[in-house]
This record gives C-alpha cells, sequence and structure tokens, in this order.
C-alpha cells in the first residue's frame, strides 16, 4: 500500500572532463538535467546554473560535429542478421562461441562483452545520440542556426529519408547466433533516443525542421511507440524485473511525450509506483536484480539513472514521484540513500567490484543533479558537479543515455501541467 508523497524537506582512464581530447564519436557528454520542477532551479538548494556550467563543453563538442555528416544503420550490415538494409541489428553482448562446439549456438559469460560481436548499428545510434543532442543544445544556447540545420540533417536521414532511415522496430536487436534472430532485451537499445526525442522537441522551436518533416519524425516514434507497446518483444521487456523494465518505462514515457500520447505518459508514471518502485527496490534502497549480476555497481548506478529520469520526467506538483514511497518507506528517497555513498566513496562499495570496466565508474551521474533538485540535497549536487563528465570508453557512453542538461530546463508542460 502507497504512502501519499510527503513534502520536500529542507579503453583510456577518464581525464579531461572538458572532452577536449576526447574523440568526437565517442566522446561522453555530461548527464543531463530533467528538470520538470515548477519554478526556476536556480532557487533549489545548492542548485547549479547549468547553462553557463556547460556552456563551452556544449559548443566545443557542436563545433567539432558541425563537421560530421549523419551516418545511419544504412552504413553497415552483417550476414548474421535476419533482417534487411534498414532494419536495426544487435547481438547480446555477453554471448561468445562455444569452445566445445564451434560450431553450434553461442553461450553466455555474463559481464564480459564479446568485441567480435556485431556492433555497427547500435554504435550509429549511439553516435546519433550523442551528436543531435549537443547540436540542439548549442542551438538553444547560441540561436546560431548552423546548428540546428545540421541535427535536422541527421533526423531527416535517420527517420525521414527513404534511402537511409531506419524502420520503427526492433525485430532483431541482440540476437544470438544459433538461437535467436532478436530478442525483447534489445528494446533497451533505443535507450539512446530518449535525449533525441527531446532534442526534437527543442529543435521545433528553430524553425529548421518543416511541418512536413516534424510530422514524418513523429509519426516514426509514434510507430515505434506501437510497435514497442504492441510487439510480444515489447511486452518481454516491460515485464522484466530488472533495469530493462525500468528502461521500457522511461522510453515509452519519453517517445509518448514526444507524438502527446497522454494516455501512455499516465500509464508509465502508475506502473513506476505500483510495478518498477515495488518489484526492483529492497527495504535498504538497493536494487536486488542489479546485486546478483557480475557488474553490480555499474548496473545499480545504471538502473538509478533510468529511474531518477522517470521521476524526473514524469513527476507532477500533484503526483511527485520523487517523495512518493510505499507504506514500507522503499522509493527513490531510499534508493539514493543507499547508492550516494558508494558514488562518493567506491571504496566502500561492500559487494564485488565488476568483472568489467569496473576503474571507469562513477561518471557524472545524473541521479545526483536531479535528486539534489528534487529533495533539497546540496550535496548531491556538489558531488555531480566534482565527478568526470565525458570518457572515450566506448562501455561508458553506451550506458550514458541522457547528457545535455540544457535541453531539459524548463520541462513544467511536458507532463500536463
Amino acid at each position: 500500500m502507497a504512502r501519499k508523497p510527503r513534502h520536500n524537506d529542507s579503453k583510456m582512464k577518464n581525464g579531461n572532463t572538458s572532452g577536449a581530447n576526447t574523440p568526437p564519436m565517442m566522446q561522453l557528454l555530461p548527464i543531463c538535467l530533467l528538470i520538470s520542477i515548477t519554478g526556476s532551479a536556480l532557487e533549489q538548494p545548492g542548485a547549479v546554473d547549468v547553462a553557463a556550467f556547460d556552456r563551452g563543453r556544449i559548443l566545443t563538442a557542436a563545433n567539432q560535429y558541425l563537421k560530421e555528416m549523419p551516418v545511419t544503420i544504412t552504413s553497415a550490415t552483417s550476414s548474421r542478421s535476419a533482417g534487411g538494409l534498414h532494419d536495426y541489428f544487435s547481438e547480446g553482448d555477453y554471448w561468445w562461441p562455444d569452445p566445445k562446439k564451434p560450431n553450434g549456438p553461442y553461450i553466455q559469460r555474463d559481464g564480459i562483452s564479446n568485441p567480435d560481436n556485431f556492433n555497427e548499428h547500435r554504435r550509429c545510434l549511439m553516435r546519433l545520440s550523442v551528436q543531435v543532442p549537443a547540436l540542439a543544445a548549442a542551438w538553444k544556447l547560441t540561436k546560431d542556426s548552423r546548428y540546428a540545420k545540421h541535427a535536422a540533417e541527421h533526423l531527416r536521414a535517420w527517420f525521414i529519408d527513404e534511402r537511409t532511415r531506419m524502420k520503427p522496430h526492433l525485430k532483431y536487436a541482440q540476437a544470438i547466433h544459433g538461437l535467436a534472430t532478436g530478442r525483447g532485451v534489445g528494446i533497451i537499445d533505443t535507450l539512446h533516443l530518449v535525449e533525441v526525442a527531446r532534442a526534437i522537441e527543442v529543435l521545433d522551436g528553430s524553425g529548421v525542421l518543416s511541418f512536413t518533416d516534424l510530422k514524418a519524425i513523429k509519426q516514426w516514434f509514434a510507430d515505434y511507440l506501437h510497435w514497442m507497446t504492441i510487439d510480444q518483444y515489447g511486452i518481454d521487456e516491460r515485464e522484466a524485473k530488472n533495469n530493462h523494465g525500468t528502461c521500457w518505462v522511461l522510453q515509452v514515457a519519453a517517445f509518448a511525450h514526444l507524438t502527446g500520447n497522454r494516455d501512455l505518459i499516465s500509464y508509465c508514471r502508475e506502473r513506476f509506483k505500483t510495478v518498477v518502485v515495488p518489484n526492483q527496490i529492497a527495504a535498504d534502497g538497493s536494487f536486488p536484480q542489479e546485486l546478483r549480476r557480475t557488474k553490480p555497481y555499474g548496473y545499480s548506478l545504471f538502473n538509478l539513472e533510468a529511474m531518477a529520469a522517470i521521476c524526473q520526467l514524469l513527476s507532477t506538483p500533484e503526483d511527485n514521484l520523487w517523495t512518493f514511497e510505499l507504506a514500507d518507506g522503499r522509493g527513490m528517497r531510499k534508493a539514493m540513500d543507499f547508492m550516494a555513498p558508494y558514488i562518493r566513496n567506491k571504496k566502500s562499495w561492500p559487494h564485488q567490484p565488476d568483472v568489467m570496466d569496473d576503474e571507469y565508474w562513477p561518471m557524472r551521474q545524473s541521479s545526483l543533479l536531479f535528486a539534489g533538485l528534487a529533495l533539497g540535497r546540496a550535496d548531491y549536487i556538489e558531488l555531480w558537479k566534482k565527478l568526470p563528465a565525458d570518457s572515450g570508453v566506448e562501455e561508458i557512453v553506451r550506458n550514458f543515455f541522457i547528457r545535455e542538461p540544457v535541453l531539459w530546463v524548463d520541462l513544467s508542460s511536458m507532463t500536463g501541467h
């Protein structure tokens, strides 16, 4: 039984956080701010002027991306894909050839990514998710139309142009050689479209997208949203008990907002309260399903980021997911209480280290910024400021999916309040 919400109380090492020396395609931009809080963020305890804080980084990245043309999934193909040129394809990360049966189905090695799997479509999607939001952010800061026009080129290539567009489904994502041509868990790959969707909304005010273009792009997202809510793969992902279920809710909420689907926005808000929180957050605020994995620290951070994004995206003054709690006190406040000390001092982490990329965590976790503003925790915001913002490690880039704070400021209208 839920308790009524209470009011707020008072492979390279991480280096230069400006990202200036990071290869543009793999550059990890800082975790993004999703502020859906009524009023100015600067009125909140410990708040940060995100536009001023990120301006130099945004413009440095965007100026580089002006030189780089769109690259969609049609630029690469795999003989192992059961789909065609316009069908997104990826392979399950932790699946490897069986030494005992070299020509047989792959076997799983949880937490250990197979570098020989086909990842080019995922890399193209990650590239889109880094470049378009940065360009949109640069336009928002400067009103220089060069940035908006170049972002629009990417959007047309991915969602409109019949020669290069991606079909709005993920039937062939995270396939397993010899076992499955695709799986529901593959839907997590389009988590990188969450901030692209937000960038599209921001760019709507730039005038660079015609009515016809905008209608076609939104139709792509509406079609994808329909597929991921009715197809069996989408249902499988929705019912996942771990971070996959969390990320399904976040994606549906973000795409529903772009396309104006209020029913799905409401559905996601209720699912967070009645399914995600009860099934995933333990009494101490931890995520048991993530802790049992071979990368418990990274997965705990990842799930926390997704939950935090949901809270910021869907909270309203009447229904604040940040302060929502079950009768036993479980909620986002409890989840933050559990994880924040281990972000501040990773050496105190009481569980096993991650089997891969453990040395690169934590990064500038968005949950700290979101929770700091929503819960009045200035210490979270100060910690967020001190963490490294960018990474050249592909696995780190892949596990950050919101990168441009300025795109998410003043979102009070996004959930209809």
